[in-house]
């Protein structure tokens, strides 16, 4: 039962990160490395903030906020200075690595005797002693399906439409006017906001932030994605985001099995490169088939 409750905190606090590699990978076309810094930054933030006695659901908007911010930036690198998506991405991540570290004020800042969005006196007179195991399963649960709903209510809104218009074809969309950059710009705001709040809770549920809990969290995040997408591509009754929260979930049952299997903790980097790219050959051969089917 513990393993099955960590899967699953993990998992739902992962996939707010999916949702957003979701924005640019799927969408938009965009390998956008900056994830590998806003993550780790929604974690500063909210450990700086809890640490100073912020109320830590205030964390959660800031986080998001600043995250956005940090996309922008990402955006106006590569649409307004002209520098190729990869390398925008790669500069920011390396110009947060040192952002993250004046956040937090020093490489590894705890938060253990603070109040947290999963440990304050609110929480414990809603949630029942009875329920006090699933306490952060459900706390989780709840940020994620509001993200969830929230992003697909977007995806369907004049602005969504253009965002999925650019990454579908973005020739249409300057045809018909609309500037094309400022569209990747939102896209690419949306999504490192996700990014940054998904690191916010994920440091408020382990109670720490490090400089290097980012470190891979693009694998993750592309992982749950194509984990999700490629294993419930015909089920119609599904929306893709809940396909992704279902991928993340997946993702992190694999790497805990393996875990239990004998792996040691050190080997999880080895474990998730593992998994990627065994996503990735198994589902270059499904299209492959596909595509003789089709052929045929």
């Amino acid at each position: 039962m513990a393993l099955l409750i960590s899967v699953l905190e993990q998992g739902l606090i992962y996939a707010i990160m999916a949702f957003g590699i979701y924005i640019t990978y799927k969408i938009l076309d965009f390998p956008d490395l900056t994830v590998d810094g806003s993550f780790p930054m929604g974690a500063a933030i909210a450990a700086a903030l809890i640490s100073r006695d912020v109320n830590p659901l205030l964390t959660l908007p800031i986080c998001f906020l600043l995250g956005a911010v940090v996309g922008t930036l990402t955006g106006l690198i590569h649409v307004k200075l002209k520098v190729r998506d990869l390398l925008s991405g790669i500069i920011m991540m390396t110009a947060l690595y040192t952002v993250n570290l004046r956040i937090a004020g020093r490489a590894n800042l705890p938060i253990y005797n603070k109040s947290t969005i999963f440990q304050n006196d609110l929480i414990d007179k809603i949630i029942p002693k009875s329920l006090s195991s699933f306490k952060v399963v459900i706390i989780v649960l709840i940020i994620t399906l509001i993200s969830k709903y929230i992003l697909d209510w977007y995806l369907r809104t004049k602005s969504g439409m253009l965002l999925r218009a650019v990454g579908d074809n973005d020739h249409i969309i300057t045809s018909l006017g609309v500037n094309k950059g400022k569209v990747k710009v939102v896209g690419l705001a949306i999504s490192n906001g996700l990014v940054a709040l998904s690191g916010c809770v994920f440091a408020q549920q382990q109670r720490y932030f490090d400089v290097s809990m980012g470190t891979g969290t693009m694998v993750i995040g592309l992982a749950s994605v194509i984990i999700g997408t490629s294993l419930f591509r015909k089920v119609t009754i599904l929306r893709v985001t809940s396909s992704v929260v279902i991928g993340s979930v997946i993702y992190k049952a694999c790497v805990a099995i393996a875990i239990r299997f004998g792996f040691e903790s050190t080997d999880l980097k080895f474990i998730t490169a593992a998994l990627f790219l065994l996503i990735l050959v198994l589902g270059m051969e499904r299209n492959r088939k596909v595509k003789v089917k089709v052929d045929a």
